[in-house]
């Protein structure tokens, strides 16, 4: 079986759509599993009121970056009243505060237009074959197995008709070129914003409830924000557009042939290793030493002889990129990563909230 007919099986609109429905069980269960873990971790040899304090303080950020990744996912919309002077009546209609970043469709509008599909393919096309007569009946409500797809992709006759078929039903990844992927970036970018800022404000929060507050404390959650943000978000997503409008440009001057998702995904991978992995770390410590420390020491030097002072790069860091693979996925076309992004952006958004520095002195 080809690794081409497992990828269109996964991206299949009615598996897309169940993916998408479970990501908020999914996101409150695996976010409050590694928030819980690390609340034993962090207060193991505390006494019994630091302990609360941790517990508290943890559910608090995990709280508050949960529903800022589902914020920044599904978008947010208030219904609102309006009265109408013609008809003499109140509407009520939905005003959209926060757009979603991860658009998706209704399981009955999928249903729908897949079912117009085989409908429109079966008047075009005269099917005699048994068996592709049932997997097209499947087809209009339930995901289809690889080998059923094989099968129809084997068996149909080619044509215009199977081609506008199976662009409703079976749809091939995007093939994205640098402009779209610049888009994309864009939003993939704000997505894994939303969450890092959710979890500052989260952590901010739950300094004041607990009375711990102090600018210690909120500078290194927003030293820590930028460094998330940029180390292992932003500058990943920048290193990816480069690295393919540089394959863009060798393609049009001849130098290589067009590349194919799993390739182009390998090209984006060795952008976001080269500018994200390597540089992100650096640069984004910097930004903190010149700007946020500044700010909360009145303009004082705190005395950082190396940039590595407060905050090196480690081995959950580079676990973390594992967003940024999926990041690569989705540029690629593989519709069936995006809705994982809001979990691997969470764990961002919950280090910013608790300010983790790993070698500081203090």
């Amino acid at each position: 079986m080809k690794l081409s007919t497992l990828g269109r099986c996964v991206d299949q609109p009615i598996i897309l759509n169940k993916l998408e429905k479970k990501m908020p069980a999914l996101l409150i269960g695996a976010g409050g599993a590694y928030g819980a873990v690390d609340t034993f971790r962090a207060s193991r040899h505390k006494s019994s009121d630091k302990k609360k304090k941790i517990a508290l303080k943890n559910t608090i950020i995990i709280g508050t970056t949960i529903a800022a990744s589902l914020a920044g996912a599904r978008g947010i919309k208030v219904k609102g009243r309006s009265f109408s002077l013609f008809n003499n009546r109140i509407d009520i209609k939905e005003n959209t505060i926060l757009p979603a970043l991860l658009p998706s469709s209704s399981l009955k509008e999928i249903v729908k237009k897949q079912t117009a599909a085989v409908n429109d393919f079966l008047s075009s096309q005269k099917v005699d074959d048994k068996r592709i007569l049932s997997i097209l009946e499947k087809v209009k409500s339930k995901p289809l197995k690889p080998s059923e797809i094989e099968f129809l992709e084997q068996n149909l006759q080619s044509g215009e008709a199977k081609k506008s078929l199976f662009r409703a039903i079976l749809p091939k990844p995007e093939n994205l070129n640098s402009k779209e992927i610049f888009s994309e970036i864009g939003r993939l970018s704000l997505l894994g914003a939303i969450p890092v800022v959710g979890g500052v404000v989260g952590g901010i929060t739950a300094d004041c409830v607990t009375k711990s507050s102090c600018n210690k404390s909120t500078s290194n959650k927003i030293k820590e924000g930028f460094y998330q943000y940029f180390a292992n978000i932003f500058l990943c997503n920048v290193g990816a557009c480069a690295a393919l409008f540089s394959a863009e440009c060798l393609q049009k001057a001849g130098k290589i042939k067009p590349l194919s998702p799993a390739k182009k995904m390998l090209v984006i991978m060795t952008g976001i290793t080269a500018t994200g992995i390597v540089g992100g770390s650096y640069i984004a410590n910097k930004l903190s030493q010149k700007i946020i420390d500044p700010l909360f020491n009145h303009g004082k030097r705190t005395g950082h002889k190396s940039v590595y002072d407060e905050r090196k790069p480690e081995l959950t860091d580079i676990a973390l990129h594992a967003d940024d693979i999926a990041t690569a996925g989705v540029l690629s076309g593989f519709k069936w990563i995006e809705p994982a992004l809001p979990l691997m952006y969470f764990v961002s958004g919950y280090r910013a909230g608790i300010g983790y520095r790993n070698n500081s002195k203090h």
